[in-house]
């Protein structure tokens, strides 16, 4: 990959790949968040979504730059002292709900659609996530880079489609005006559980080298997240209200599509969107273990890497029983608040201050 790439669009690339599976691959998460509080509301709702993602990225590329934290075990140190566990433990919880989320929806994905029970597209789901985090943080970057241009490229197909099947119900949706209450703090809940993330993704900023560099990229980070679940939404905007009700309304909206080649193909891009949600978390978490021996002066054993993701996916398959709409709802919003807490309001204020002052001077960080 080009250096520029690598500097200022790799960053956001790998972000929006880490996210996309627990933050609108089903569609259920963009009902939830945004068209439950109207066609037009869900649309405004997206504005500080978006905005909170870049700002907060941008603090978070720097500051990951600035202490050189590429691991989120040393980037919580430096950032909130001993306070750093407490993001350990939210992380961990984060974790095995997002996974349970990619497990139901990556079983209800082939039983709707093959008629496969639910537990084969679940399991084999997550045997192609350990396989991916067994390979390494190289592998998992070109990975997602490759993977997010094939996204990009179903989602334009997919807006495209639904503009020339339903576009006068898309617009007569969003021409009724519908804004609920609530669709701001809503908007600023889902940023917040994004931005959750970005510290599952910080081995993709070590290519970052100047400060301008790292604004760039994560003003870039935003827009680059969202614009795929933007496209999503329109198409969604179409079904509206019907699609409420739906488990799976990225499901329902290729059968009224009605063509099978297309949502073979579509469900294959997103099943590898869940691939990347599941390995990105699970890469994170092995590279928290592995600044531990580092800290000693080794390398993590490669063996244990699939080791410590399988016990994860297991807890994640056993939650995943609970059901999609059930997580997704209660989880997730549950979630998205105690996040706001220990991740953007610290990045946004103790995060800036310290980036005013030397690295050196920073004492908060201890192994």
């Amino acid at each position: 990959m080009p250096s520029w790439f690598r500097r200022y669009l790799l960053p956001g690339l790998v972000f929006q790949s880490i996210i996309i599976a627990g933050g609108y691959g089903t569609g259920r998460e963009l009902v939830e968040f945004f068209l439950e509080y109207g066609p037009l509301g869900g649309l405004l709702g997206m504005i500080p979504s978006t905005i909170l993602v870049s700002v907060t990225c941008m603090v978070g590329f720097e500051f990951a730059r600035a202490h050189a934290s590429y691991d989120y075990r040393s980037y919580f140190q430096h950032l909130l002292g001993r306070g750093w566990v407490l993001y350990e433990v939210g992380y961990l919880t984060a974790v095995l709900l997002i996974v349970a989320v990619i497990g139901s929806a990556g079983g209800t994905f082939l039983s709707e659609t093959f008629g496969l029970p639910g537990w084969v597209g679940a399991v084999g789901l997550l045997l192609a996530i350990a396989v991916l985090v067994f390979r390494g943080t190289a592998t998992i970057e070109r990975f997602f880079a490759g993977w997010s241009f094939l996204l990009y490229g179903a989602y334009l197909v997919l807006f495209a489609w639904s503009i020339a099947r339903f576009g006068d119900q898309i617009g007569a949706a969003l021409g009724t005006g519908e804004v609920r209450p609530g669709w701001f703090s809503s908007g600023a809940r889902y940023g917040a559980l994004q931005i959750s993330l970005v510290p599952a993704m910080l081995f993709a900023t070590r290519h970052i080298r100047r400060r301008g560099e790292a604004m760039w990229a994560g003003a870039l980070a935003g827009p680059l997240a969202i614009i795929p679940g933007l496209l999503f939404y329109f198409a969604l905007a179409g079904q509206y209200p019907g699609v409420l009700e739906r488990p799976v309304p990225a499901n329902h909206l290729l059968e009224v599509l009605g063509s099978r080649t297309f949502q073979i193909t579509f469900q294959v891009i997103l099943f590898g969107t869940l691939i990347e949600t599941g390995a990105g978390l699970i890469h994170a978490f092995n590279e928290r273990v592995n600044s531990v021996y580092r800290a000693r002066g080794r390398e993590m054993p490669r063996r244990l890497r699939p080791l410590t993701g399988a016990g994860l996916l297991l807890a994640g398959y056993l939650l995943s029983r609970v059901g999609l709409v059930e997580l997704i709802g209660k989880g997730y919003n549950a979630m998205s608040i105690v996040f706001m807490a220990i991740v953007v309001v610290p990045l946004l204020t103790v995060g800036v201050y310290k980036l005013r002052r030397p690295p050196g001077g920073d004492a908060g960080a201890r192994q």
